[in-house]
């Protein structure tokens, strides 16, 4: 990643304490996954950059939080979300994905699916710049909340039966986001699952954990999401 670039993450949530020590927090799995290093703020202390040009992007991690929660950080972040729009790039994760979503007029639900975990295939519907051109991608998921409007000005980029609206691209600004993890490895993903057994069918974990053994894109989509930032 270019190193003129001013980056930060907005830091929503965070791995589970136990598995801090082995993986490190979301902050370092991206800076793994891009090979640079971002500014970290905890929205969830109401921690943000002093104006929202500060930075030329911003990342929003996942979260075990829901963007209908009723806590006290979730109105702010959306706040600073709006205010960053056309002023520096946006990228969102997961909960991140999903807090896009609901900011800019889309709408997210905990989904009567159920959860999604385990590497997931996704159809690409729309190659962007930013993208290789590529028929599908496999990455990690770990989601019960899915967006289920499509939010204006959007076009839907990756998808699969699941997950209708998996990949997002903005038409007004510049923004993208995904509902995957592209920053969890399989030893992460894998932990995660265990770490969380008590929300999960013993054969549905045992099916998610298999799967993480398969080939993934994590490496792809981190390539996308360089790019993106750097065009």
């Amino acid at each position: 990643m270019e190193d003129a670039l001013k980056l930060a993450i907005l830091e929503s949530g965070a791995p589970p304490k136990a598995l801090q020590p082995r993986f490190g927090d979301y902050a370092d799995m991206f800076d793994r996954l891009l090979g640079g290093r971002f500014d970290r703020f905890d929205v969830r202390a109401l921690e943000f950059p002093e104006r929202p040009d500060s930075y030329d992007a911003y990342l929003v991690t996942g979260s075990s939080a829901g963007v209908y929660d009723d806590l006290p950080w979730i109105a702010p972040t959306m706040d600073f979300l709006r205010s960053a729009r056309g002023r520096a790039k946006l990228v969102g994760v997961c909960f991140g994905h999903q807090m896009m979503a609901e900011t800019f007029g889309g709408r997210v639900v905990k989904s009567p699916k159920g959860w999604g975990i385990g590497l997931h295939a996704y159809d690409v519907r729309s190659v962007e710049p930013w993208m290789d051109p590529v028929a599908r991608v496999a990455a990690p998921a770990s989601h019960q909340d899915q967006v289920v409007e499509q939010p204006p000005a959007t076009r839907v980029t990756l998808a699969n039966a699941f997950t209708p609206f998996a990949g997002l691209t903005w038409e007004d600004q510049p923004a993208i986001s995904f509902q995957f993890h592209p920053e969890f490895d399989p030893a992460y993903g894998r932990a995660l699952i265990e770490a969380r057994e008590d929300r999960y069918a013993p054969e549905e974990a045992e099916r998610a954990i298999e799967s993480l053994a398969q080939p993934n894109d994590r490496e792809r989509v981190g390539r996308w999401i360089e790019r993106f930032l750097a065009t």
